[in-house]
């Protein structure tokens, strides 16, 4: 039943994947399907009435009625804290969407594809990386992923998994510790790390950039300053920095 664009919904999995973050599958009856790169509102309703929305990305594409979505806790939060620390298989939510147009990917554009992602900003992008496995064009997709240490990686395991069995291609970087023999420095994403992993600006790539506002701006100017023409790089962000 949808109430005012409002579908009510259930958990069905939550798995922790990183000590702040974890990793919802969520059925929603009627869910008429999504493209990767899409986003969900989520709004939780406390007894006494008060109720809090927030924004999420999911990470699942496609036409299943169950949605898959990765929430990182931001600290004093209204909504995220419940839906990493207390949320359960069996609870009951209520999802607007899908919603975004403009941070999609679908199959068949022409010319290489770069994703660039900053801490939970990966999440709309493994939505991309496994429409374009799916589609069977991983090879003109890269990634390029930002975190603070190897333990604050979300879909680690995937990503590298899918890489080492040709699917698109990543790179590391890492802000404040990397992992015991990193060979690479340890610092933000800047124009060196930028020439060495992403796609050239004569490739004319499409970019999406997705992750905190500083995180995105600081990049997405890197990448005007490099070449890249602006009106080929989308961007998503989110509060914080």
């Amino acid at each position: 039943m949808t109430v005012g664009g409002w579908r009510a919904a259930r958990v069905v999995e939550a798995t922790a994947v990183t000590p702040s973050a974890r990793v919802l599958r969520v059925t929603v009856p009627g869910w008429p399907g999504s493209a990767a790169g899409q986003h969900v509102d989520i709004r939780l309703t406390a007894e006494d009435g008060y109720q809090a929305v927030r924004s999420y990305s999911l990470s699942s594409y496609g036409a299943s009625d169950t949605i898959e979505l990765a929430v990182d806790e931001i600290p004093d939060g209204e909504v995220s804290p419940y839906l990493v620390r207390d949320v359960l298989p069996g609870d009951e939510l209520e999802v607007k969407g899908p919603l975004g147009g403009y941070f999609v990917w679908r199959a068949g554009g022409a010319g290489p594809v770069q994703l660039i992602a900053g801490g939970s900003g990966v999440v709309p992008l493994v939505a991309i990386a496994r429409a374009a496995k799916d589609a069977g064009a991983a090879a003109s997709l890269r990634l390029l992923y930002s975190v603070r240490t190897p333990e604050d990686a979300i879909y680690r395991d995937e990503l590298e998994r899918d890489a080492r069995d040709g699917g698109v291609a990543l790179t590391w970087r890492y802000t404040r510790t990397a992992p015991e023999g990193w060979q690479g420095d340890v610092g933000r994403i800047d124009e060196d790390v930028l020439r060495a992993a992403v796609w050239a600006p004569e490739q004319q790539p499409i970019v999406y950039v997705c992750g905190p506002t500083g995180f995105v701006e600081h990049v997405a100017d890197a990448l005007v300053g490099l070449g890249h023409a602006p009106e080929r790089i989308k961007t998503e962000r989110f509060g914080g920095a």
